[in-house]
């Protein structure tokens, strides 16, 4: 799954609450689909932030079949992703897109809190 950051917004729709996370309809289509292709219809999709990458921080993108006490959980669409509270001072107020494009498909962190990215599109700076 390809993931890139964008700090993005869009003049038609309202900001998200910068402590929520937005799950786009074809974001949840494509959890959905690629949830009942593993055969786990109770599986989250865990998002989150580490350090590394070429500007300071990765985003985590992994499958949940729990969640921890602290875990923050948001559902739209029939899916559910579950965020830490550490990645969420990180993570809050942004979007979780899934774009199709001539250069390829994937999964797209509109993130406000992003100052900047690398080329590649795997790293993000705050």
């Amino acid at each position: 799954m390809m993931s890139t950051a964008a700090a993005q917004t869009d003049a038609k729709t309202p900001p998200i609450n910068p402590r929520e996370i937005e799950i786009t309809e074809a974001a949840a289509q494509e959890i959905a689909k690629q949830r009942d292709k593993r055969g786990t219809p109770g599986a989250m999709i865990r998002i989150g932030v580490r350090g590394g990458g070429c500007t300071g921080f990765t985003y985590v993108f992994e499958w949940a079949d729990q969640t921890r006490p602290t875990d923050k959980v948001f559902s739209a669409h029939g899916v559910s992703i579950v965020v830490d509270p550490k990645s969420l001072v990180y993570l809050g107020g942004t979007q979780l897109d899934f774009v199709r494009g001539m250069m390829g498909h994937g999964f797209k962190f509109n993130n406000p809190n992003a100052k900047g990215s690398c080329g590649c599109g795997e790293s993000v700076q705050f």
